[in-house]
Parts: C-alpha cells; sequence; structure tokens
C-alpha cells in the first residue's frame, strides 16, 4: 500500500503527534540515550515517520552530526541516491580524511562524475563509507536517520548495511523506520540485520479508540460525536493517518452520513486503497460490493445474494490483496476495514440498493434483514418502517441497544408523518436506546431535532428529559430546559414527575443540597403514583433512599422496602439508578461487604446481558469499591481500571471513575497516577459545578497525599471535604471514609488537638449509625494521637484492638494499615526498629497486594536511624550544614512536593531524590519528611 506524498504528516513536529505512543517512544528514547540504534517498523500511515521525527528532533540537537535521507519509491532505482542525502553535505569534510582509492570511489558514486558500481568498486566504496561515518564520529556522536528504508535503492543499503555491522565501538547511531505488513511479519528482520549490533525493534501497532478520539481532539476535530469517533477508529482500524483523514473528511462534510451507511471514504484514501480495484473483473467487483454491505459476509450469503461465482471472485480479490487469506474461516473479511469502506463509497447509489436488496432476503437475521431492507427503500414506507421497529425492539432484548438506536432511526426515516406510533415516537425511543448504549452525543441530537419540530406534550417533555439525560454531572449548562420542561408538562401529573425526578437531581448535582433533593424525590413518586407511571414512582423512591443512606436519614431502610415492593419495573430493577442500586449503597455503608458483592455482581451481569453502558461503568465501580474495602487491591484494580476505560470511551460517568481509579492506585498500583487521576477528577468536578462528586474527589486526593507522603497536602484537601460535607448535611462518616485519613495526616504534621476534634465528631455520627468499621479506622488514628501525646501503651493497646476488629468485619488494607501502625508504635517502644515487628503488617500488605504500602514498609525498614553519638544541630542552624543540592531538596520538601516532582523541578532522577533525601536524615538524625517540615517551623519560629 503505498502512501502519497501529499497527505502524508508534515514535518514539523508537535508533542501531540505521539499519541498513544508514550511507551514505545520512551523504550526507544532510552535506547538513543544508551548510545544504542533504532528500527521502528509496521505498516503504512501507523506514524513511523512521526515518532521518527519526533526522536530525531530531540536527539539531533545533542549529535555533533546529523544525517538524514528519506527515500520514496519513485526514486528507488536510482543507484547511490540515498547515500548523496547521507553524505552530499559533508562530503568535503570528509574526503581529505579517506584514502585516495576510498576517496575516489565516494565521490565518483555522489557525485555523478566517472562511472561507479558496487560491481567495479563495491570494496572500496564499502571502506569508503565506514570510514567516512569513522571520520566523522572522531569530532563527536553522529547520528544517522534514515526513513522508508525498504525504499532505499540498493546500493545505498547494501552499503550503509556494511558499514553498520562495523561500528561497535564508534559514536555512531542508526535511527530507522521501514514499512512492514501484518502483526507477524518479518520483513524487518533483513534491515535489522544491517543495522548496529544489539539496535532495538520497536513495531507500532494500531491506535486505541480512546486514543484516536485524542488524536483527532489535537487536530482539531473533536467536535465529532463519540459514535463517529468508534466508526472511525473502526474503519481506521486504528491506524492513525486513516483516522485523520476521515475525520477530516467528516469535518469537511455539510451532511453526517445516515443511520446504517458508512462513513464517507475521502478521495485521497480511496485512490490509496483502491488502487488495485481496476485489476478485477466487473462482476468480482460487484461481489466485493455484496461483501461489504453486508455486516458478516460469507460464501455461503453471497450465494444467496445471487453471486454465484463468489468463491472464484474472492479468490481473485484475495490475490490483488483486497481480501484476507484465511483457508479455515467461512467468513470473507477484506484485508483492511478501509477497503470495505471505500468501495462502498465509491459504488453508485443505484447499485448499493441493489446490493441491500439482495441481502435483505439473503441474510438469515431478521435484524439484518431489516437493515438491508430499510437501505434498499427510498421514501416513506410504513410496512418497511414496522419491520425495522420490530428488529429494534429484538435488538433491544438481545442487550444491543445500540443498534436497536440505529434501527429506530431507520424506522422512523420511513414512518409516515400520519403514522401511528409517529415518527418522533419512534425517534425518541431510538434516542432512550442510544442513551443505554452511551452514545450520548447522538441522543442529544435527536432529542433536539424532535424538539424542533413536536408539538405535543409528552414527546416534548420526553425529548427535554433526553436532554436533561445527557448533560450527567454538568446538569448546570441545561438550567434553562426546566422551566421550558414544567411548561410543556403543564398540570399533568405524569409528566410533572418526570420533570420533578430531574429536580431532584439537580438539587443534588448542582446545588448540593440533599434536602431540598430529598424532598424533590418524594414528590416526584407521588405526582408518579397518581399519574400510575410505576417507572418513575420507582426510579423517584430509589433516589430518595440513596439520598437518605448519604445523609445519615433513619428513614433510609424504610425507603428502600418501598421501593422494592411490588409490582417492580424490570428497567428500574438493574438500572444504576433503581432500588437494588441502593440497596447496595446501604449494604456498603453499613459493612455487609459479602453480600453488597453478590449484589453489585448480579447487577453487572443483567446490564452487561442488556448493553447498558452508564450502568455497566457504575456497577463496576461499585465491584471495584467492595473489593477495595475487602483488601483485594490488585482485583479492584483491574475493575477500576476497565471501568475508567469504558467512561472514557463512552463519556460516561468520567469523574466518579477517575475517582475510584484514584483509590485503587493508590492502594495497589502507582501512587503517581492515583495522584493525577485525583487531580483530574477535582478539576472535572470543579468544572461540572458538581458538589457531590468533588467532595469524593478531594477525598481520593487526600488519600493518594498521604500514601505519597505527604501529610501536609493531606489535610489541605481533607479539611475541603470536611466543610463541604458539613454544607451539603452529609453526616454518615461512611460516605467517604476520609475521617481516619485527616485525623492521620493532622498528627503527622504536629496537630493532635485537631485531630482528635475530627475523631469526636465523626464517632458521635458514626455510633448513632452503627458504623463499626468507621469506629475502628477512628480508634486507630485515636491510638495515634495518645502516642503523640506519649501515652505509648494506651496507643498499642487500641491500635491492637482496632486490628482485630477490622479484620472480624472483612476490611483487609484498614487491617493492615493498623497493623502497620502497630509495628511503628511497638519498634518505638524497643528503642529500635527490629524488621520483625514488620513481619505481619508485611504478610497483611502482601495478601492485599497493597503494592504502596509494601513500599512504605521498605522505608521504614531502610530508613536510617539517627546516630546516637552525634548531637543534633539546634533547629536555627539545622539546615545550613547540608549541601546545596540538599538544602534545595529539603526545601521542596517543604513546600510539600513529592519526589517526582522535586526531581522534575531539579532535572534530576527520582533515585537520586530519594539518595539525597537519605543523606538529609542522616545529616540532620531525622527519619521523615515530616521531621524536615518540623525543623524549618522551627528555624522560622526563632
Amino acid at each position: 500500500m503505498t502512501v502519497r506524498r501529499d497527505f502524508q504528516e508534515p514535518a514539523r513536529c508537535r508533542p501531540d503527534l505521539v499519541i498513544g505512543r508514550e511507551d514505545l517512544f520512551a523504550g526507544a528514547r532510552d535506547q538513543l540515550a544508551s548510545g544504542g540504534s533504532v528500527l521502528l517498523h509496521g505498516p503504512a500511515g501507523i506514524g513511523k515517520s512521526t515518532v521518527l521525527r519526533a526522536l530525531a528532533e530531540e536527539y539531533g540537537a545533542t549529535a555533533r552530526t546529523v544525517l538524514r535521507c528519506s527515500a520514496t519509491e519513485s526514486e528507488s532505482h536510482l543507484p547511490f541516491l540515498a547515500l548523496a542525502d547521507l553524505f552530499g553535505l559533508v562530503l568535503d569534510d570528509v574526503s581529505p580524511r579517506l584514502p585516495l582509492a576510498q576517496r575516489t570511489a565516494l565521490e565518483s558514486a555522489l557525485t555523478g562524475r566517472g562511472e561507479s558500481s558496487l560491481q567495479r568498486d563495491g570494496l572500496a566504496l564499502r571502506l569508503a563509507v565506514l570510514s567516512a561515518l569513522r571520520a566523522l564520529a572522531a569530532h563527536g556522536s553522529v547520528l544517522v536517520v534514515a526513513d522508508d528504508l525498504q525504499w532505499l535503492d540498493p546500493a545505498s543499503a547494501e552499503l550503509l548495511g556494511f558499514a553498520a555491522r562495523r561500528l561497535e565501538g564508534t559514536p555512531v547511531q542508526l535511527l530507522c523506520a521501514v514499512r512492514t505488513e501484518g502483526q507477524e511479519s518479518q520483513e524487518y528482520d533483513r534491515h535489522l540485520r544491517s543495522c548496529p549490533p544489539g539496535t532495538l525493534a520497536v513495531r507500532l501497532g494500531p491506535l486505541s479508540r480512546t486514543q484516536v478520539a485524542q488524536l483527532l481532539d489535537h487536530r482539531g476535530h473533536g467536535q465529532l460525536p463519540r459514535s463517529t469517533v468508534r466508526e472511525i477508529h473502526r474503519t481506521s482500524a486504528g491506524n492513525p493517518l486513516f483516522a485523520l483523514e476521515l475525520g477530516r473528511a467528516l469535518a469537511d462534510s455539510p451532511t453526517p452520513p445516515r443511520p446504517g451507511e458508512p462513513l464517507p471514504v475521502p478521495t485521497s484514501l480511496r485512490a490509496l486503497v483502491l488502487s488495485r480495484l481496476d485489476m478485477l473483473s466487473v462482476e468480482a467487483r460487484r461481489t466485493l460490493l455484496v461483501a461489504s454491505a453486508g455486516a458478516r459476509p460469507s460464501p455461503a450469503l453471497l450465494h444467496a445474494a445471487g453471486r454465484e461465482n463468489a468463491e472464484a471472485e474472492c479468490a481473485q480479490a484475495a490475490e490483488l490483496g483486497l481480501l484476507a487469506t484465511e483457508p479455515d474461516a467461512p467468513a470473507v473479511r477484506f484485508a483492511h476495514p478501509l477497503i470495505s469502506a471505500a468501495l462502498y463509497a465509491e459504488a453508485p447509489a443505484h447499485e448499493r440498493r441493489a446490493a441491500h436488496a439482495a441481502l435483505s432476503t439473503a441474510a438469515s437475521d431478521p435484524i439484518e434483514r431489516a437493515r438491508h431492507l430499510a437501505l434498499a427503500t427510498t421514501g416513506t414506507d410504513p410496512d418497511v418502517a414496522a419491520r425495522l421497529a420490530e428488529a429494534a425492539a429484538l435488538a433491544r432484548d438481545r442487550g444491543a441497544p445500540s443498534v436497536a438506536a440505529h434501527l429506530g432511526l431507520l424506522a422512523a426515516r420511513h414512518t409516515p408523518a400520519d403514522g401511528t406510533p409517529g415518527p418522533e415516537e419512534r425517534r425518541l425511543q431510538a434516542a432512550e436506546d442510544a442513551i443505554t448504549a452511551g452514545e450520548i452525543d447522538l441522543a442529544r441530537d435527536i432529542a433536539r431535532e424532535v424538539l424542533s419540530r413536536a408539538s405535543v406534550p409528552a414527546e416534548r417533555v420526553r425529548a427535554w428529559i433526553i436532554v436533561i439525560d445527557t448533560a450527567g454531572h454538568t446538569m448546570a449548562e441545561v438550567d434553562a430546559v426546566f422551566p421550558q420542561a414544567l411548561a410543556d408538562a403543564g398540570d399533568d401529573p405524569r409528566l410533572l414527575a418526570l420533570v420533578h425526578y430531574q429536580l431532584a437531581w439537580r438539587a443534588l448535582i448542582v446545588e448540593g443540597d440533599f434536602t431540598e433533593a430529598r424532598e424533590a424525590a418524594a414528590h416526584a413518586a407521588e405526582l408518579a403514583a397518581r399519574g400510575k407511571d410505576r417507572r418513575t414512582e420507582l426510579l423517584s423512591l430509589a433516589f430518595q433512599a440513596q439520598t437518605e443512606t448519604l445523609m445519615g436519614h433513619p428513614q433510609a431502610p424504610r425507603t428502600i422496602e418501598r421501593a422494592l415492593k411490588e409490582p417492580q419495573d424490570p428497567r428500574v430493577a438493574w438500572h444504576h439508578n433503581g432500588a437494588a442500586s441502593a440497596r447496595f449503597r446501604w449494604l456498603v455503608m453499613s459493612d455487609q461487604l459479602t453480600e453488597a458483592r453478590a449484589t453489585v455482581t448480579a447487577l453487572l451481569r443483567e446490564v452487561r446481558r442488556r448493553g447498558s453502558v452508564e450502568s455497566e461503568v457504575h456497577f463496576l465501580r461499585g465491584i471495584a469499591e467492595t473489593e477495595l474495602r475487602a483488601g483485594h487491591c490488585g482485583r479492584a484494580l483491574e475493575l477500576a481500571r476497565e471501568s475508567l476505560r469504558l467512561a472514557r470511551d463512552s463519556g460516561i460517568g468520567e469523574t466518579a471513575s477517575a475517582m475510584l481509579t484514584s483509590l485503587a492506585e493508590a492502594s495497589g498500583g502507582d501512587v503517581d497516577r492515583a495522584l493525577a487521576l485525583a487531580r483530574e477528577a477535582v478539576e472535572h468536578a470543579e468544572e461540572d459545578g458538581d458538589q457531590m462528586y468533588l467532595s469524593r474527589a478531594l477525598g481520593a486526593l487526600g488519600y493518594a497525599q498521604l500514601v505519597a507522603g505527604d501529610p501536609a497536602g493531606t489535610v489541605r484537601s481533607l479539611r475541603r471535604v470536611r466543610n463541604l460535607e458539613l454544607g451539603l448535611g452529609i453526616t454518615d462518616p461512611a460516605r467517604g471514609r476520609w475521617q481516619g485519613d485527616l485525623a492521620e495526616a493532622l498528627v503527622r504534621i504536629g496537630e493532635p488537638a485537631e485531630a482528635q476534634d475530627v475523631i469526636d465528631v465523626s464517632r458521635e455520627h458514626a455510633l448513632r449509625l452503627g458504623r463499626e468499621s468507621v469506629l475502628a479506622v477512628l480508634d486507630r488514628s485515636e491510638a495515634l494521637v495518645r502516642a503523640a501525646q506519649g501515652d505509648l501503651e494506651a496507643a498499642v493497646a487500641q491500635l491492637t484492638s482496632a486490628q482485630h476488629r477490622l479484620g472480624k468485619l472483612g476490611y483487609g488494607l484498614e487491617e493492615a494499615r493498623a497493623a502497620l501502625a502497630l509495628a511503628r508504635l511497638r519498634g518505638k517502644a524497643r528503642a529500635g526498629t527490629a524488621s520483625s515487628v514488620y513481619d505481619e503488617a508485611t504478610r497483611m500488605f502482601r495478601r492485599c497486594r497493597a503494592l504502596p504500602w509494601l513500599r512504605q514498609v521498605d522505608e521504614f525498614l531502610t530508613a536510617p536511624e539517627p546516630e546516637p553519638a552525634r548531637a543534633v544541630p539546634d533547629a536555627l542552624d539545622a539546615l545550613d550544614i547540608l549541601a546545596a543540592m540538599e538544602r534545595q531538596v529539603a526545601a521542596l520538601v517543604m513546600e510539600g512536593a513529592t519526589n517526582r516532582e522535586i526531581a522534575a523541578r531539579l532535572f534530576i532522577s527520582v533515585k537520586t531524590v530519594e539518595a539525597t533525601l537519605t543523606r538529609v536524615y542522616r545529616k540532620l538524625g531525622i527519619r521523615s519528611r515530616v521531621d524536615i517540615v518540623r525543623l524549618a517551623a522551627a528555624r522560622r519560629a526563632k
């Protein structure tokens, strides 16, 4: 597949051009930094040249000499052309340093003055290239940058390979890129053999859907709907060049493709992928068109669609590389999805309709038959519309709401204006299916279209509700919708119930008022009961129950019972805002982890069967949370990451998933990533005006800061949480479980009185609500207060009790944290830190797979002890005994910077920061970051 120059990536390199290649880029960067060479390989358009340019730009500045060549297919027959590109500008410098025979051969090859060939001057030319590189390297490092090695003229390739194999010990590095096809392709082997020994071969694969979305956004196509981005990813197969071309074509197109139609393929890509189409027979081309129109084409399907010679025609296409050759596979598969899309886009409209008409009778699946019938039909047709509506219902029952949404739109398009049901009703059903599928942009667009035409109050209110639903946690952006929806609802209790249910959510998310939210939900339930709308009544009761649970309201269990009474609506029973979900939240907060896990696991299984993306994201978080509480940190991290990936793909629940994943990362993964995710969640919640999730996100940030060794940061974050929850009216400490972390951090920074106040206030509410795990955690924190006050015996007794109770309740990680605190106190009591006192905590953290906490144990064990014979300088002079670098690091610690942040600001490695801090501790006779802060505070006081 030849990539034409007119739509290759521009030469200028920007950081966003390596989107999705960060790990590969880092590996290649490390290889170059260590003096090695790199060979990038992968299919056309996959981004090899982009990564090569970025690496060359970064390392070109460090090399004394950079030699470049970029071959093209049209010039590959010209001998020594690549060699001339590489050495043309330095020939005058190196020629005088070459032996006469070598100089003559090289000048003849590069300048064309005289006849030169490998057959005639082979040895002299080979040695001349090697000598020239060595001569350049004698004055400093040399970087050879060669793109598109597959198009290098054979003579230049042979000479470069000869020299490269003999450059060991010379500061000459190669940075090359070569095109290879297929995941298992070994075409790069011969090029790798022509590179210096130890060259790193890096294969560039397709981008993920999220990475394609990020790339499109960076290139100015971020306004495309998520469903369209998903189709771009599918059609491009993750190829960044193809994705960008498709995105550009869609952005330039005045009308988007209709439901069921593939993406428009720009002329540039059509020419690229269909260059071999003219070599097909007319009949083979028609067979491929039918295959491109089918969802799962097979020889049997093509035969049923009237293509009698399908096997022979597919074989002809496979020989030309248009179809993949899979002897044992029954399906007809295009070599690349873009070939299918381009072939379909190239065909005239009447030929496409003919292909769909043939498939409407040949396909065995009723959904597929209905889709093809719609695409073969023009204008309105009530029979076709009815068949499409039936197919949409079938897809909905099968758990394919995305398919149902697109079939519903086709049904609306073919429904006459006076049909029953009407076209607007079918569009609204399609929009609701789109919400279930996570296609939020599509649902919003459909609702807006209905509002521009509909005059029936029920249709208008339903459309307004869809607009509100698609806003998610950014409800403040649709404030103007509520008065319009209430006006359209009039005095109809059924319609008013829909609006007041959304107003309850608004009170919670936008206003942060739990009391108002509870009252609005109760009012919505009453209106729905009057209007005999059981679904809205159940949703309202479930919301009321969730609100009461979070408030610590005594009515919560009774409201949950009301929401679980028969008759139930199956759409609510498994919904993430339904009564079962409210009961799950109550179980988690009441320390019934086993039953909570069983409940949410069953809910996740059901929503996956039904294809509800938003509920799936929600329940994945729920299972992750129960696993985290139980101390199964590895499993929790896997689930949280899965939830975050799905949330980002669909654009649903990103803030909540980032928050939960931050907690999981801080407990069982990467603390720096935990901090980044928590700050992202805080930023998004603040931007959205979401008070409810702002407090949760700040709680996650405070926990991550505690694990990262930044208690001052923890105090700043969790003091905000305390103030927010006070204003929100949240009194149940089991909601965010941040109180123990705040108290612990306050002790660490020398504020035991405030820590005791947090414990006392939280304990009062925990006792009232019977939150046993919260009480045990508060006891653990209170033991730290007592230890700070010098009462070690009482602290050890309280910690021992807290550890036992947490273990009995099944809170594995909290139990391990109590064991760690106990080990530290016992180590102090023994006037030395013996590793044996940490054995139990180490065993528990390993069982939990709590890697960040295990690292803390290692730090405690390896931290240098103060030297008894050495007097510690007084606070005023304490920091003055440090070397310059040590003072800089200590100063940044005082500011609350993490080791990684210090490394970035001082342009040193994290390991250097850690080693420097070890020296600081030893010189000052201290053991932790907190002691540095205390010394600094004492110095300021004097």
